[in-house]
This record gives structure tokens, sequence and C-alpha cells, in this order.
């Protein structure tokens, strides 16, 4: 098979989960060039790309994103501002739908996070990496990445039961939603579940 052949299968194959790492990161804009990069990369380094390809492109991905990010000096919020156009939008209808209150309490924790516990979680729920590709794609141990995501989990544990009682604080509903730690992890697994219809 020539270096042309495996590209063009690369990235049919690839392609689509790379945007959408790359949009998840910086908007479908941004993202669209990160995207192109990455291949343009995949492209000269056909012979040094691993297997399975994709954490390693998810790397070049990342490595050229933070590279734009130092250049222009600009903060990607994007989860903040989702959760807030969600959160905005809903408080506009009487009748929520469950699975919309649900979706927009994710993204609002979500959004809560520091930016490094956002990667790490939308690595393994956005893009359903194995621990071990994701561990590739930040340049780390699975044993370093299994913990920081562990501890990831928790915080957004707590984030979700936050988001949760703030967004009904009176106390009855206070008193009979206060969560369990079994429920605070069923939440959490929720929260992420929810966050891929993202």
């Amino acid at each position: 098979m020539t270096d042309a052949q495996r590209f063009r299968d690369l990235y049919e194959e690839c392609q689509p989960r790379v945007l959408a790492y790359a949009t998840g990161l910086v908007g479908r804009q941004v993202g669209e060039d990160i995207t192109s990069e990455t291949f343009t990369v995949a492209w000269r380094r056909m012979r040094d790309i691993p297997t399975p390809p994709l954490p390693w492109l998810l790397g070049v991905a990342r490595n050229l994103t933070r590279e734009l990010r130092r250049r222009d000096g600009r903060q990607y919020a994007l989860a903040t501002e989702e959760a807030r156009r969600v959160l905005t939008s809903g408080a506009r209808v009487e009748d929520v739908a469950a699975g919309v209150t649900e979706r927009a309490v994710a993204l609002q924790a979500l959004a809560g996070l520091s930016a490094a516990d956002r990667e790490l979680l939308t690595l393994v729920a956005w893009h359903g990496l194995a621990p071990r590709q994701a561990a590739r794609v930040l340049g780390c141990s699975t044993a370093t990445f299994s913990v920081r995501l562990h501890r990831a989990r928790r915080r957004l544990e707590r984030a979700v039961d936050e988001v949760g009682l703030s967004r009904d604080p009176s106390p009855r509903s206070a008193a009979a939603s206060r969560p369990t730690a079994a429920s605070r992890s069923a939440a959490a697994s929720r929260s992420t579940a929810t966050l891929k219809e993202h």
C-alpha cells in the first residue's frame, strides 16, 4: 500500500474524531484549521504514525492548539459559553424537559472545572479514548492519567452537587436532594454521558 493510500484511509477513519476534538477545544472554525494542520503533519510523518493512530493525531491537534493559544494569547471558554446559552434559553421556557435540565447542569458543572480537568473528562467521555490512549494524548503515563481522572471525576461530582442545589435553593428541595456518595458518582457519570450530545 502506498503512502497516499494509507493517508486516505487514515483521513477517512480519523478526520471526524480529530475535528470533534479540535472543535471542543477552540470552536468549529478554528477547529477546522487545526484539523487541517494535524493531517498536514500526519502526511509529512506517515511512517512515524503508530497503531492505533487516533491518540497520536489527537496529541498533534492538542500541541497545535497550545501553540495557537500561546501565539494569540486568547482564552477559550467554550464550555462556559455553552452552559450560559443553554441556561439562558432554558430560563425562558417554563416547562424545561428533564434531559435539557440535566444537560444544562452538566455543562455548567463542567464549565466550573479547570481546563485541565475538562480535558481529562472530555477525552474519555466525548472522544471515547481508553486511559492508555488518553495518557498518550497528554504525554503522561497511564497511571498518572488514571489518578488525575479519578480526581477530576470527584471534582465534577462536587460541581454537579453545587450546581444542582444552586438551581433549586429551597430548604425542602435542598434537604431532599442532599446526595449520597453513590448518587454523586451516578450524577457525575450521567453528566459526562449527557455531554456527549453536545
